[in-house]
């Protein structure tokens, strides 16, 4: 051998491209059965979320358009029964109103309140509050389990998933006696657990969102909408993956480190959440909505035996404008009994106040709490963009009321100047317009859950990075 060969240095090893790192990876991950099998229970669970969420959404509609056809029915029958007696209070007081809350086209996703409180309303000219309300009492147990929708498999489900994928990624090969040859190699150590990661949390991330991209095609959902929840789920996904990354990188057995982050699980999603709401509801303390409807019924009932005069004069000190009324004569009268009904909605209005503040600061202190428990967040802005949460509720109930106002604007001119009702002032009456849908994004629960994604994740990094092949 001459003397140049021995002089040659050897060549150094070449480092795998990083196409051809990913491709391995990718080939060593799906020879596991247990991970094929996991991955493709998540994707069965997301898609069954999704199709039930479909599937609900498509039924509400439905009752929405059925809901339509009756109203018809109904008009055009009180329309043959009173649109000729002249007499305004028996069509007022007979005469139902349709109103309505539509599904937003991600509602699916998050069913929210949609699920407990009506979203239809058959509305007459009476007191509102009690019409609010009486439809809003629904069996608990029903409720106690909330509905299988995606966010329930995002909350709840998904980082379960992301536990058993990741959990042993370090503990395993040390079990294995194969770490310390791994840190050696090139393309080791942080380079190599982050891929590694990555390709497991990517792939739970797209058995998350095939099937919400399928639902968003089918429902027409709009693209920002569509990117706030993509947007939502990456943050998620991103706290649970350093979280579980924190952990597996400690020097413990892979059994110590499931049941860690087990308790991380339960403690995050369940025990705290539930503690908070606690505290929550006796730091705020918000009447239920039948206590309401219970008041304004007191209210109502009582003015029977009030003197009517004194009712009308009471009534008169907040509606001026019909004052010049002619005095009411013997016997029962329309205007005096539509009278004290708004006067029932008046009695309770500081009520009605307090009640509202009360559920917007809840709701307000619930936004917060998304701050420091990714699942809270996670919630808050998935309701948020599905227009299912309270202050969608709020709206449509604000939207109820603004036309009860016309109802009421548009009968008491026949009931205070005693006109003569016609057909063709029955077929003149108000109709119910919708609540304009609400596309702005949650901002504020996208930045809460986007910091503390960014937190875990820079922990998981520094942790991955001090990984040694012994324990100490």
């Amino acid at each position: 051998m001459s003397a140049m060969a021995w002089m040659t240095p050897p060549a150094k090893p070449k480092e795998p491209r990083p196409a051809d790192a990913w491709r391995h990876e990718l080939r060593l991950l799906l020879r596991s059965r247990l991970v094929c099998v996991a991955l493709a229970l998540l994707f069965l669970l997301a898609s069954l979320a999704v199709w039930s969420g479909l599937r609900e959404v498509t039924r509400q509609q439905q009752t929405i358009a059925r809901l339509a056809d009756l109203q018809q029915q109904d008009l055009a029958a009180q329309a043959l029964k009173h649109g000729r007696s002249g007499d305004a209070g028996s069509a007022a007081y007979y005469t139902f109103h349709s109103s309505w809350d539509p599904p937003s086209p991600a509602a699916f996703l998050a069913l929210g309140l949609r699920d407990a409180v009506p979203y239809v309303l058959r509305i007459r000219a009476l007191a509102l509050q009690a019409q609010l309300h009486e439809g809003e009492s629904f069996n608990p147990e029903l409720a106690l389990a909330g509905r299988f929708d995606f966010a329930f498999v995002l909350v709840y489900l998904a980082p379960l998933f992301l536990i058993a994928l990741l959990y042993e990624l370090v503990s395993g090969e040390r079990r294995a006696g194969r770490l310390g040859t791994l840190l050696a190699l090139p393309g080791g150590g942080r380079g190599l657990w982050l891929r590694r990661a990555g390709l497991r949390v990517g792939l739970v991330f797209a058995c998350l969102v095939l099937p919400v991209l399928a639902g968003a095609a089918c429902s027409a959902m709009p693209l920002p909408a569509l990117a706030s929840v993509l947007l939502c789920t990456a943050a998620y996904l991103a706290f649970w993956s350093g979280l579980s990354l924190c952990l597996a990188a400690g020097g413990r057995s892979s059994a110590a480190q499931a049941l860690s982050l087990m308790g991380c699980w339960a403690l995050l999603t369940l025990v705290l959440p539930t503690l908070a709401q606690a505290v929550l509801a006796r730091a705020v303390p918000v009447h239920q909505g039948v206590d309401l409807m219970l008041a304004q019924r007191q209210a109502v009932h009582g003015a029977w035996d009030l003197p009517r005069e004194a009712t009308l004069a009471q009534f008169f000190r907040s509606h001026p404008e019909w004052r010049q009324t002619a005095p009411l004569p013997a016997g029962f009268h329309w205007k005096w009994y539509y009278a004290f009904q708004q006067l029932g909605d008046e009695r309770v209005a500081p009520q009605v106040a307090d009640y509202r503040q009360g559920l917007i600061a809840r709701q307000a202190w619930t936004e917060r709490l998304g701050w420091l428990l990714p699942g809270v967040g996670v919630q808050a802005a998935l309701h948020r963009q599905a227009e299912t949460d309270l202050r969608a509720q709020l709206a449509y109930q604000d939207a109820v009321a603004e036309f009860h106002a016309r109802l009421r604007a548009f009968y008491y001119p026949f009931l205070f100047q005693e006109r003569r009702f016609t057909p063709e002032d029955f077929a003149a009456q108000p109709v119910f317009r919708p609540r304009p849908a609400d596309s702005s994004w949650p901002a504020g629960s996208l930045l809460g859950l986007g910091l503390i994604a960014g937190l875990a994740l820079g922990l998981a990094l520094r942790a991955l990075g001090r990984v040694r092949p012994n324990r100490s």
